[in-house]
């Protein structure tokens, strides 16, 4: 199978209902299958041989998606946010594509030749187009789907090349085909080059249901919206709860939430007990992945976070902290550094097999080892029931002295205090350990936290881990460097604590 297969499926089985956008002026899905249809005559009359998507999420970006699906070429969402020479280098690689872009990237494109569509003017001219110039010939399921960047918080950006096998092996094995109830509606707060924006796409349409996107998220604004669109599912990463489990004076009553998804970075114990507290219908789901494994590979589902926070044992206790086990499909690995696998319990390298697992980096060839085991590049664990615990990037991890100390565990025990909404643990460069252990905390809003306080959560951590692993010193910022996605610029919080480092 292909994507476009998805959308037909879709548009033949619920093609009556609108599933992309608002209730009253939304895609149904035969109107997205149109516009899909023209979107691919547009991008063959051009002889385009990939769709680059410069823009903010919304409706276009299912057109384009599909549209492009359909012609046989790739979709590139491109993040808008990078910085000029880094978007020139990704725009550079795309010199014939078909480009949607917001107004404000015209710069870019010019600087690399290229014209572009705003959304508006692609919606348009795919409404306008003859779908019979669409192609009908056969998409090879080992063609490329999707070329996403990875975010480059430790490298530079990396094309990962998914195929629609990749994706479809994903949606197939997740979710059933028209399972979504026909009031069900989707929110998403995350950007289009983000592999959760293309998955969550795919996933809800096979289930037939609707998806609406909240660009600018803010806590007010996310409930509010939950509330008017009387939304049932929702995915956020973890800083997004924690923002709204911490907004003073919220109402956070969505009577309509029945499912809210979380993944993409670590979330604090603290945020997703109160959640579970406050929003008890609610079904909680974290799912960990990565854009090469086209998004989910575990997941701790609804009964495994009722069970966890209910029950009064530790080891069933801390599995709320886990990314849970394996979804159909995948077999996970945790390996020693010289590549010998590990036992439960032990912590190592995660490497992962799959279907939905990508096979290369574009213009760097395989992303995979013989065997097909892909490399995370993610450190953690298995405990012996299978449940998988991520313990940060092995690129984050310090070395002071002769140690490898993982930033994680001590990030955890900062995060348990109460007045503490964020937390980052770093290794600084210093002349006589290599690496010296720095934090920086967050405070929750409206409180501070005095240097003493910031001197007994020392003490806190080195009672509960060791003196090896107690940071030298604990600052407060306002906030961290954060992506759109959550995911923590570590190179930036070194670089402000380090004077040498800049």
């Amino acid at each position: 199978m292909n994507v476009t297969m998805l959308l037909d499926m879709a548009a033949d089985g619920v093609g009556d209902r609108v599933l992309v956008g608002p209730r009253e002026e939304g895609l149904t899905g035969a109107r997205l299958r149109e516009l899909s249809a023209g979107a691919a005559a547009l991008v063959a009359a051009k002889g385009a041989d990939s769709v680059l998507y410069l823009a903010v999420n919304g409706p276009a970006f299912p057109v384009a998606l599909f549209g492009a699906a359909r012609v046989g070429v790739p979709l590139v969402p491109v993040n808008y946010r990078l910085g000029a020479e880094q978007l020139n280098h990704l725009v550079g690689n795309h010199p014939k594509a078909l480009v949607v872009a917001d107004a404000g990237q015209a710069p870019a494109l010019e600087r690399a030749g290229l014209a572009a569509r705003t959304p508006e003017q692609f919606l348009a001219d795919a409404a306008a187009a003859d779908a019979a110039g669409a192609p009908e010939g056969f998409v090879d399921p080992d063609a490329a789907a999707v070329i996403i960047y990875t975010s480059g918080t430790t490298s530079a950006p990396k094309g990962v090349v998914l195929r629609h096998s990749n994706l479809v092996s994903y949606v197939l094995g997740t979710v059933e085909f028209g399972s979504a109830d026909e009031n069900d509606a989707a929110v998403m707060s995350v950007p289009p080059y983000h592999i959760a924006a293309v998955s969550n796409a795919l996933t809800n349409l096979y289930a037939g249901r609707r998806v609406i996107v909240l660009e600018a998220f803010s806590p007010r604004a996310w409930i509010e919206l939950v509330r008017d669109q009387e939304i049932t599912n929702a995915m956020v990463v973890p800083t997004m709860l924690a923002r709204i489990m911490d907004e003073p004076r919220l109402d956070r009553s969505v009577p309509s939430l029945r499912s809210l998804a979380y993944g993409g970075a670590a979330m604090p114990r603290r945020i997703i007990e109160q959640a579970l507290r406050e929003w008890p219908e609610v079904d909680f789901v974290n799912a960990y992945g990565l854009t090469e494994t086209s998004s989910t590979i575990t997941v701790l589902g609804p009964s495994e976070h009722r069970e966890a926070i209910a029950s009064d044992d530790e080891v069933v206790r801390a599995r709320l902290s886990s990314a849970g086990r394996a979804v159909p499909g995948i077999e996970i690995e945790i390996r020693a550094a010289d590549g010998t696998p590990v036992p439960a319990g032990t912590a190592g390298h995660i490497w992962v097999r799959g279907e939905q697992v990508s096979t290369e980096y574009a213009g760097k060839g395989s992303s995979v080892d013989a065997q097909g085991w892909f490399y995370t590049r993610d450190h953690g664990r298995l405990d012996d029931e299978g449940y998988v615990f991520v313990e940060g990037r092995v690129d984050d991890t310090i070395i002071r002295g002769a140690e490898n100390i993982a930033p994680a565990e001590i990030e955890d025990v900062l995060l348990r205090h109460p007045d503490v909404a964020d937390a980052v643990v770093v290794g600084v460069p210093d002349d006589e350990w290599g690496q010296r252990i720095e934090a920086v905390v967050v405070p929750r809003h409206g409180t501070d936290l005095t240097e003493e306080e910031l001197e007994q959560l020392r003490v806190e951590i080195r009672g509960a881990l060791r003196s090896s692993k107690t940071p030298e010193r604990i600052v407060c910022w306002p906030e961290l460097p954060r992506t759109p996605t959550g995911k923590l610029v570590r190179r930036d919080v070194v670089g402000r604590l380090d004077p040498a480092g800049g």
